[in-house]
């Protein structure tokens, strides 16, 4: 271990200007220790420890199969809202069992999980790489994708079963996967032998466990193009304010993300650190500040911000909680709060969040779906089930499908990500009088 202790040019003793903490559970980033280690080797052979629970199984190709190539019929299903790389996915998990396993038998599960209850009448489409080969290129889903269905597990399962489905592979969100794991508790009631291995799509990054979540990159890339043309819009303007919102429903990553990636945002604000809009340390007061000293300022709010102001009621056909529109609530308030004050301002509102969900993917990110959808191929083969794969610490693994949906994934405001968000922005550590 000595010759990885780093050299110190002696003690210190400096007070650091930079404002943190020492305590943990106080909302704020705490200062990091030369005691504060990080583990290198993060490889375990199962027999040289006690307590598994601390590690996930490997993803990859295994020696021995379960499925028989030439006997299995695959199928894939996308649900929920556009991701960028959905195609990515559909077509390495297609050439994979095409060329590395020789499966032929490959079926598209048309608009989620509604493809496969009869009452809807959608049709299943045959995949091959001659299918496959070009779709990404294109953003959306070939295979279209809907919301719900997914409670309809036995209706779901009766048409796996009058398929002869050996495999399903679930590209989706928390509620994808939900259905996912549900069904696959219906295969093992029945007997059936039939994989269920899911493949997590979350745009919001907030999968427990997984270091990045596909689609991610892309989102943070387009992200920055809306805010850098917020920050144009604003600076040309007499007290100008550019206005983004953001998608993040319970995690804040990729408005921390971009913050970090534009440097031009003066505020952001995310679904975990409150704030508020009146009073001398509310977002108002501060907005008048940055005004006055700079003439210009640009908001960026995670969709799940603010919800104490704008929450609407009920859930969608996927079982999220329904958000009131913070973006524009936040346009209405601060044009009145300076109307009332008789401050002139010129504000300009971007909702990027379609045009990002569209697009296709990144470099970055068709790298990451090629790779995990080919882990995910390797996984059903060797005959896991209820499992997701993922990426953890740089890692394919197989992570348990009920683990993984336990909780979402959150902004830790007492991380060293939001500690760099708010030196990138400026903003003060708290907006709560």
């Amino acid at each position: 271990m000595s010759d990885r202790l780093v050299p110190n040019l002696g003690k210190c003793s400096l007070q650091s200007p930079i404002k943190l903490s020492n305590t943990v559970g106080d909302g704020i980033a705490n200062y990091i220790r030369d005691e504060d280690l990080v583990r290198h080797d993060v490889h375990v052979r199962a027999g040289e420890v006690t307590d598994l629970t601390q590690f996930f199984e490997k993803a990859g190709p295994r020696e021995k199969l379960y499925f028989a190539p030439q006997h299995v019929h695959a199928a894939i299903v996308t649900c929920g809202g556009l991701c960028p790389g959905l195609n990515d996915v559909i077509r390495s998990v297609v050439r994979c069992l095409w060329y590395r396993y020789g499966v032929r038998r490959i079926s598209g599960v048309r608009f989620g999980y509604r493809g496969l209850i009869p009452d809807y009448g959608y049709d299943i489409r045959p995949l091959n790489p001659d299918v496959v080969d070009d779709i990404h290129k294109l953003g959306g889903t070939v295979l279209g994708s809907s919301r719900g269905g997914g409670d309809r597990t036995s209706d779901i399962v009766d048409s796996l079963e009058r398929l002869n489905v050996n495999i399903l592979f679930t590209i989706g969100g928390d509620g994808t996967q939900k259905g996912s794991l549900a069904i696959a508790e219906e295969i093992e009631r029945r007997n059936l032998k039939v994989a269920v291995v899911g493949i997590p799509k979350t745009i919001d990054n907030d999968l427990l466990f997984v270091d990045r979540s596909f689609g991610f990159d892309t989102a943070v890339a387009q992200a920055s193009h809306a805010v850098t043309a917020a920050h144009t819009e604003a600076h040309s303007s007499i007290n100008g304010i550019g206005l983004v919102k953001l998608m993040g429903r319970e995690s804040g990553f990729i408005a921390a993300h971009t913050v970090l990636a534009v440097h031009e945002v003066n505020f952001v604000l995310v679904p975990e650190v409150d704030f508020d809009l009146e009073g001398p340390n509310g977002l108002f007061a501060h907005l008048e500040k940055r005004l006055a000293e700079r003439n210009h300022a640009v908001i960026v709010a995670a969709e799940g911000a603010g919800q104490k102001y704008s929450a609407a009621e009920g859930t969608d056909a996927s079982g999220n909680r329904k958000l009131g529109d913070i973006g524009i609530f936040l346009k209405d308030a601060i044009n009145a709060h300076f109307k009332k004050k008789g401050i002139e301002v010129n504000l300009k509102y971007i909702d990027p969040s379609y045009i990002i969900r569209s697009s296709p993917a990144s470099p970055v990110d068709s790298v990451y779906c090629d790779r995990l959808g080919s882990n995910a191929v390797h996984a059903a083969m060797a005959g896991k089930t209820r499992i997701l794969i993922g990426m953890v610490n740089n890692e394919f693994v197989h992570i348990p499908t009920g683990v993984a949906i336990a909780q979402r994934r959150k902004v830790d405001p007492e991380s060293s990500l939001w500690r760099d968000a708010i030196e990138a922005t400026r903003q003060p550590i708290s907006m709560v009088n």
